[in-house]
């Protein structure tokens, strides 16, 4: 018996010293020998400031998370979904068909101005209504639409509305925050939150329209996520502003969503609160930025401005004496840099009254002054 219990514990003394030898023996990885290294005594400093980068980078992860959220809340009950009812015929014999379409809106003013895409409303929409946080529904009704810009104003009969503020887009900057809330895929998900960074600014999409082909200019690029029935919703910075409105996503790619600058909306917004309407003025000028000048391998052309290339001979700018090849460089007592620029001064007038504008033409500076008229239908 004890001869036994000398040879179990002789045995077990072995496998143990085995064990601890192939447990020393085993190489380590790169990464464990770095680790090791820096736990050495040695290496306390280093030690210590790994530990506080690591803090660092909680802490900032909690605020950034902590921020969306309190953003979230803030915004959330400003946006709005918005349910649209198209009549439509495939021929001229065919009986009309009811279509429906889904988008969001974000309330601007708590008077039920909602601002949202031209897309979503525009067109033959026999009707429109618009779907609270709460569930309440009310009947909509189109005030203004601007194909070009794919913007719209659509007001509902109601007062005290939570509205969101409206921020900037003047001075973005690529890498900051952004945050865009709608109604992708339908209204059973509505108020739906992605957040991602604004990418690059000023970008220039072509789009298929009804109306042929269109040009967007000046646009929000960002990687929040946007899908079909976010459009109309606002795009929000990390202070819980609106600095843009959703409007399309390049289906081809993963990560690239637009969204319209909010600042060519806000003269429109401020018409409408202070005069209850607004008549979008009309110059008559096609033009682009250095931007779109790329499309056309012409960039070289504009250093500064909007480059004019063609003119309606009835309208207020040839009138005025404003030419093809034309750079128009400012517009009253404003910088016009881009055609964002333009729209948004423009805008910012009403029809009937007239405005400085300030051009180059062929090295030369002069400025000339246009009334300014209604936009044709």
């Amino acid at each position: 018996m004890k001869r036994s219990w000398a040879v179990f514990c002789f045995l077990l003394i072995s496998v143990l010293l085995n064990f601890a030898a192939c447990t020393q023996e085993k190489p380590y990885t790169p990464q464990q020998q770095n680790r090791i290294q820096d736990t050495q005594p040695e290496s306390g400093a280093r030690l210590q400031q790994v530990e506080t980068q690591e803090q660092v980078k909680t802490r900032d992860r909690v605020l950034t998370s902590g921020t969306v959220v309190e953003v979230a809340d803030s915004i959330i009950p400003a946006v709005v979904g918005i349910s649209t009812v198209e009549f439509t015929r495939e021929n001229l014999w065919s009986e009309p068909v009811a279509v429906q379409g889904v988008g969001s809106g974000v309330i601007v003013h708590p008077d039920g101005y909602i601002l949202t895409n031209d897309h979503v409303v525009g067109g033959n929409t026999s009707k429109i209504s618009v779907i609270f946080r709460n569930g309440d529904e009310l009947e909509g009704m189109v005030l203004w639409t601007d194909p070009t810009l794919d913007l719209a104003v659509v007001k509902v009969e109601a007062t005290d509305l939570i509205s969101a503020p409206l921020g900037s887009s003047e001075n973005l900057a690529v890498g900051e925050t952004a945050i865009a809330i709608g109604t992708p895929l339908g209204l059973q998900f509505k108020h739906t939150v992605t957040a991602g960074i604004i990418s690059a600014l000023n970008r220039t999409v072509r789009v298929p329209t009804n109306l042929g082909e269109n040009f967007m200019e000046d646009l929000i690029q960002t990687d929040a996520s946007i899908n079909p029935g976010n459009s109309g919703g606002p795009l929000v910075n990390i202070k819980g502003e609106v600095i843009g409105i959703n409007t399309i996503k390049v289906t081809s790619a993963e990560g690239m969503g637009f969204a319209i600058p909010i600042d060519v909306a806000k003269p429109v917004i401020q018409h409408f609160v202070e005069e209850g309407s607004f008549i979008t003025p009309y110059i008559g000028i096609v033009g682009f930025d250095r931007e779109m000048a790329s499309y056309y391998n012409r960039s070289h052309y504009v250093e500064e401005g909007v480059y004019v290339v063609e003119l309606d001979r009835n309208g207020p700018a040839y009138a005025a004496g404003v030419r093809v090849n034309d750079i128009i460089t400012m517009v009253g007592d404003q910088r016009v840099s881009k055609m964002l620029d333009l729209r948004r001064t423009i805008y910012s007038y009403r029809v009937g009254e007239s405005v400085d504008i300030r051009l180059i033409r062929g090295g030369r500076e002069i400025t000339i002054n246009m009334t300014l008229v209604e936009k044709p239908v």
